[in-house]
C-alpha cells in the first residue's frame, strides 16, 4: 500500500480546531444548551474548558473522546462535527 507524505503545519492544523470549535459552538447554540449544561454533560464541572476550547483560548481543543461525548449528547453523526 503506498501512502502519502504529508506535511502538517500549525496553519494547517490550527484550521482544523477551528473549524471543530466553531461547528461544536454552531450546534451547542442551534440546540440552546449552555456551556455549563454542556461540560456537565460530558463529564467536566464547570464550563472553563468548553468556553476555552470553543474559542481555542490557551492552546485548549477538543479531543476524540471530547468529540465522542459531544456527538452523542448532541444526538449527531460524530462525522457533524469535522464538516
Amino acid at each position: 500500500m503506498n501512502i502519502k507524505t504529508v506535511t502538517f503545519d500549525n496553519e494547517c492544523l490550527d484550521d482544523f480546531y477551528k473549524l471543530v470549535s466553531a461547528n461544536v459552538l454552531r450546534i451547542r447554540k442551534e440546540k440552546k444548551v449552555s456551556q455549563l449544561k454542556l461540560a456537565l454533560a460530558i463529564g467536566h464541572g464547570n464550563a472553563t474548558f468548553l468556553g476555552k476550547a470553543e474559542l481555542l483560548a490557551e492552546n485548549k481543543h477538543f479531543n476524540l473522546e471530547h468529540l465522542y461525548k459531544l456527538s452523542k449528547v448532541f444526538n449527531i453523526d460524530i462525522s457533524n462535527l469535522l464538516k
